[in-house]
């Protein structure tokens, strides 16, 4: 157990992800400040509007350098390492502050069938929404992560598959946010060609005798 600064966002941020952060209260700018003097870490934790915290988030570190702006705001890229537990919100600093335990693993490895399904999802949904974005490796120990990571699904099922600690049923969500993500995407596809028609069906041709 120990005292993890935290970054409480409105975001979910998994394991390898790298997102950018712009810090304009002083009490984050300490807490960015601090880790890059120290090299440490900070939680970045899922908050909700009533300013709860979600139990499971992310260790991430300042992982492309450190711009600061005249006024005294951040910019940076946070990359997410290892997941924690929030056991309790804790007091003292400026900034938010709570002790932490790492997540436990279930021993439970991901089906492959459904490794193979996840990456075919993926790859139509790439396709279907014209996106140049890799494809990561399959062999890869952290395959589930660098695919999370590469799909915005919301943050709901995002955060579902940050807190889940078997593998196996982890591969299992992501299949399931993939084939939404692919049947969503299609349906607003269908939207776009419907509007470009002024939501009008062409008439059948006169000339063509049924």
């Amino acid at each position: 157990m120990e005292e993890l600064g935290l970054f409480p966002l409105p975001i979910v941020l998994v394991p390898t992800e790298r997102i950018p952060l712009h810090i304009f209260e002083p009490r984050y700018r300490e807490l960015i400040d601090e880790c890059v003097a120290t090299n440490t870490e900070f939680g970045l934790a899922l908050s909700t509007g009533d300013g709860a915290v979600h139990e499971v988030g992310t260790r991430a570190r300042v992982a492309d350098g450190l711009e600061v702006l005249e006024d005294g705001r951040m910019n940076t890229v946070g990359e997410g390492g290892e997941r924690f537990r929030l056991l309790e919100l804790t007091t003292g600093r400026a900034f938010t502050t709570g002790l932490v335990e790492p997540l436990v693993y279930e021993d439970e490895p991901a089906d492959q069938a459904e490794l193979e399904r996840a990456l075919e999802l993926f790859g139509e949904l790439a396709a279907l929404a014209e996106s140049d974005v890799d494809l990561p490796d399959p062999a890869s120990p952290t395959f589930d992560w660098e695919l999370s990571a590469r799909v915005d699904f919301g943050v709901d099922p995002k955060q579902e598959l940050l807190a889940m600690t078997s593998p196996r049923r982890r591969m299992t969500g992501l299949v399931v946010v993939l084939e939404a993500s692919l049947e969503a995407l299609r349906a607003e596809q269908l939207l776009r060609e419907r509007a470009g028609r002024n939501g009008k069906v062409s008439p059948v041709d006169p000339d063509v005798n049924p």
